[in-house]
């Protein structure tokens, strides 16, 4: 079966997001893999979880052993970064959802090759931990301005939090319908599948097998993405 077919078929059953939820889905694996690097890998840091990162921050200026205030200064700041490169991007190309997600992943793509780049270093020192941080920071940062401006519930691609929340508070039990449970699962083990991945094969295989991993499914996200550049159905209005 074809990418596009396949897209096809998610978007028949969603007339207001089209193909973005798989698209998003396949993000939230991507948010999996590079905060296993970070976190594993380059100390107690994460690049897209910035929730945890502020709290990282809260122990290493009380010299928490393990905690870095620098490492998670420059994370902040990286994704925060990218999160006004990505609004301004939105800004430009918002009117198409398609072309939004398209523009954003090429990016992120660029940035995360980089990153892999940089892996290869021979030398690990700090200006390789702090390129890497910036990098998927700063990819992140443009992925989750994105995720914000194409507002598919429960895909925000970086936090679970409200997710984890409106499965739980909208159920049954609390009295609610339930919308979106099969989203909001798959969102939910996108997230787990790309740290579990993550962190396997960081501890077999080293990092640039797993920011190659993730290189290879924003390929994958791009090219099912470009199909939809010059499609007009109603998802695609921003």
């Amino acid at each position: 079966m074809s990418l596009r077919s396949s897209l096809d078929r998610f978007a028949a059953h969603d007339a207001r997001h089209g193909p973005l939820p798989p698209l998003l889905l396949l993000l939230t694996i991507v948010t999996g893999l590079v905060d296993a690097v970070s976190y594993l890998q380059l100390g107690h840091v994460f690049v897209a979880n910035m929730t945890g990162n502020i709290v990282f921050l809260g122990f290493a200026v009380v010299d928490a052993e393990g905690f870095s205030v620098p490492a998670s200064l420059a994370a902040i700041a990286a994704f925060l970064l990218g999160a006004l490169l990505g609004g301004r991007l939105a800004g430009r190309l918002g009117r198409h959802r398609g072309r939004l997600l398209a523009a954003t992943i090429l990016i992120e793509s660029l940035l995360v090759a980089a990153a892999l780049w940089v892996s290869l270093s021979p030398v690990a020192d700090a200006s390789q931990r702090y390129g890497l941080i910036g990098a998927l920071a700063l990819a992140m940062g443009m992925q989750n301005a994105a995720a914000r401006r194409l507002a598919v519930p429960d895909l925000t691609t970086t936090v679970l939090t409200l997710t984890l929340t409106g499965f739980a508070a909208e159920s049954p039990l609390a009295g609610g319908t339930h919308p979106n449970t099969s989203r909001r699962l798959l969102a939910t083990a996108a997230m787990f599948l790309g740290a579990a991945i993550g962190a396997l094969l960081l501890l077999h295989l080293g990092t640039a097998a797993v920011l190659a991993l993730a290189l290879l499914l924003l390929a994958t996200a791009l090219a099912g993405s470009a199909l939809y550049l010059g499609d007009n159905q109603a998802w695609a209005q921003g």
